[in-house]
């Protein structure tokens, strides 16, 4: 079962794998919460689609690839984002929540 909100999202990283059958994004998204940047990766590397460069562009300007992240931005349809990376943790997380 997915989380109705962020909250609930963040209730769930008690755990040690994400709950159900969440779609990849949510997944990829979960592993970053957990500070695994490289489960996270490997997941949102084969997302396909606009949702799965921008969360590609977010991992890579978290790792501090700013050059490679950009590029990601570029393919996901979106400025570089001058929010924290918490917050665009956030909006990515309700972003995949309500396309669920």
């Amino acid at each position: 079962m997915l989380p109705k909100n962020y909250k609930k999202f963040m209730e769930t990283l008690d755990g040690s794998e994400p709950l159900g059958d969440w779609p990849a994004e949510l997944r990829a998204l979960w592993w970053d919460a957990k500070d695994n940047w490289e489960a996270s990766h490997n997941i949102a590397q084969d997302i396909p689609g606009v949702v799965g460069n921008w969360i590609h562009a977010y991992l890579h300007r978290k790792e501090g690839d700013d050059w490679n992240a950009k590029y990601w931005y570029r393919r996901a349809h979106r400025q570089y984002p001058k929010s924290t990376l918490k917050e665009e943790g956030q909006e990515l997380v309700n972003y995949v929540l309500k396309g669920s």
